[in-house]
């Protein structure tokens, strides 16, 4: 099957996670510097989330792009992981409404945690289906970053029972870890010099 459909599905189901968690963010209730300040909490949680959600977005482009043709099991992965994400909102909204209380905190922790899982899953899925040593396997290489995310989740999650900032201060890191510029993909392209979705022969590239 082609990828054409999945990608612009995922793309539109992104743009609406996002349009969902901006209408969160509401008008000041007088138009004060300090009534502005109240709404900084709020700003800060929808940022988070929405750097994560273009974090997301950002690295599936980059999957698919290397990948070739798609399997039904890929579409189930692929609907695992937006299900995941499709609960930003939702956990999103009620971290920031509770000012950050420990169940909350510790609850958004476990959807980004989820989501992780999810996007390996569909990795996998892809790098299965590819075969070894294909595009998408050898441009991937380690994946420190993503080997590294679920922990660093987990731990976020322990340090919310001490403090719940603690968590979202760990949260935000992963996040900026990620916002680094990955550009496995880019380099793998320029090296290999093949055609997005097909296989290299077993060995030839290195990153």
């Amino acid at each position: 099957m082609n990828k054409n459909r999945l990608e612009a599905f995922s793309d539109g189901v992104l743009a609406i996670i996002i349009t969902i968690m901006v209408l969160e963010l509401h008008v000041p209730a007088e138009p004060t510097w300090h009534a502005l300040l109240e709404e900084v909490p709020t700003f800060f949680s929808y940022l988070l989330s929405f750097a994560y959600v273009g974090i997301y977005w950002n690295n599936h482009h980059h999957m698919l792009h290397l990948a070739g043709r798609i399997s039904g099991g890929i579409l189930w992965a692929n609907l695992h992981l937006l299900f995941w994400l499709s609960l930003f909102p939702f956990t999103t909204r009620w971290m920031n409404t509770s000012d950050l209380a420990e169940v909350p905190v510790l609850v958004y922790g476990l959807n980004l945690l989820l989501a992780a899982i999810a996007f390996y899953v569909l990795k996998t899925a892809l790098v299965r289906r590819q075969g070894r040593n294909g595009a998408l396997d050898v441009a991937m290489g380690r994946d420190w970053k993503g080997r590294a995310s679920p922990f660093l989740y987990v731990a976020g999650m322990a340090l919310s029972l001490v403090h719940p900032a603690l968590g979202v201060a760990v949260y935000s890191g992963v996040a900026a870890i990620w916002l680094i510029p990955d550009r496995r993909v880019e380099r793998y392209l320029s090296r290999a010099g093949e055609t997005p979705g097909r296989s290299s022969s077993p060995g030839s590239h290195t990153l």
